[in-house]
């Protein structure tokens, strides 16, 4: 026999019994008191402190009994029909307020209900007022229409069990369903072109902008186990068969191309291939996804155009406007260190100094500001370039 923890989880399967099955039960309940010829027959499950009827005849409308104080809890430690002809010369259940007391059971035969995987979760049982004995013939009906019970109370549970598996799948399936209908809108939408390519190259998914991208780039139609080279850029033939193979032994490629450079459709993609493995990790499949940066790109030469201007405005600023300042500032110099000259004492000389000094000071500025701007679009070019 089963251990104790084992048999009430048993029993707990089957404490909740659909009501058709109860009427079943109850048929049998009553086939078996007809043929014992007896007033009460039961059939109850018992868990660890109560006896709970399932279907009954002549208990008065009890539903329940205490386990310690009754005949079953005796019953399901065997394996074979229990049958006690005198309850009150038994030391077993002599004292047992339902034979010591009202109703004064004398008599009892029971079975146990051994489930498929061996546990005892209740019995089939048959009592009277009066001692008596059972037929061979009686006895036997006992054990087969145990057997009858048990078969209908696990049917009952198994399609309890189906119909709350089939619930949970169909839940499951809507959650999975939604989740899908949810993945393929941001799919579909996307402005990215998305590619699933198997190991034989051919095309296990796209989306619409992927099938946009080919109609309007190679004015074919992409579809369901095209191959890849047939639809995409055949100056790119080696390099994407070769990033295929690189994604499909594991290793993730990024890189840039510049598509079809002089035509009017020309435009920079940044493509990505990725490896996608199934549950025991082995690759399956390979992931395209390809962003247009052409936008980025442009911005980013046109900030090197910038960058170029401005070094160039620095190097003349720098050069080529302080070069005369730089000889006015010597010839005050010099005219200042011949006493001979009386040019230094006039206050024309001082103003023209001063200005000559002042322009001097904002063609510095000017050339540190230039220079400054350079430094830092020079900065932001390879911010720009890794966004790509």
């Amino acid at each position: 026999m089963s251990n104790e923890t084992e048999r009430i989880d048993a029993v707990n399967r089957f404490k909740t019994l659909d009501a058709g099955i109860n009427n079943d039960l109850n048929d049998l309940v009553n086939l078996i008191a007809s043929i014992c010829n007896v007033p009460v027959a039961l059939v109850s499950l018992i868990d660890d402190d109560m006896q709970w009827f399932k279907a009954a005849i002549g208990t008065g409308g009890l539903t329940c009994n205490e386990r310690d104080l009754s005949f079953c809890q005796e019953t399901i430690q065997q394996s074979d029909v229990l049958v006690v002809k005198d309850a009150t010369q038994d030391s077993r259940f002599a004292k047992l307020p339902i034979v010591a007391g009202p109703p004064n059971i004398k008599f009892y035969a029971g079975a146990p209900l051994i489930t498929f995987d061996g546990h005892a979760v209740g019995t089939l049982c048959v009592l009277d007022v009066k001692p008596m004995e059972l037929t061979p013939m009686q006895v036997n009906a006992i054990k087969v229409l145990s057997k009858q019970v048990l078969t209908l109370i696990e049917l009952n549970w198994s399609m309890q069990s189906l119909v709350e598996q089939s619930f949970t799948a169909q839940k499951q399936s809507r959650v999975i369903e939604d989740s899908e209908l949810k993945l393929k809108a941001v799919f579909e939408s996307s402005k990215d072109i998305h590619l699933l390519i198997g190991r034989k190259m051919e095309v296990l998914a796209f989306n619409k902008a992927a099938q946009t991208y080919v109609k309007d780039h190679y004015q074919k139609d992409i579809r369901i186990g095209s191959h890849l080279l047939n639809i995409s850029n055949q100056a790119f033939t080696d390099e994407l068969s070769e990033h295929i193979s690189k994604a499909l032994n594991g290793e993730v490629v990024n890189v840039e191309w510049l598509i079809a450079p002089e035509s009017p459709t020309s435009c920079w993609l940044s493509v990505r291939f990725e490896p996608v493995s199934n549950d025991n990790g082995a690759v399956t499949s390979v992931a395209i996804n390809a962003t247009d940066i052409t936008t980025q790109k442009l911005h980013t030469e046109q900030i090197e155009l910038q960058n170029a201007a401005l070094q160039r405005i620095a190097t003349i600023q720098s050069h080529e406007l302080r070069k005369p300042v730089a000889s006015l500032l010597g010839l005050i110099d010099l005219v200042k260190m011949d006493d001979s000259l009386n040019y230094a004492h006039s206050p024309y000389f001082s103003h023209i100094e001063a200005s000559v000094k002042e322009l001097d000071a904002k063609i510095r500025g000017i050339v540190h500001e230039s220079e400054s701007t350079v430094e830092q679009t020079t900065q932001i070019i390879p911010e720009l370039k890794g966004a790509c």
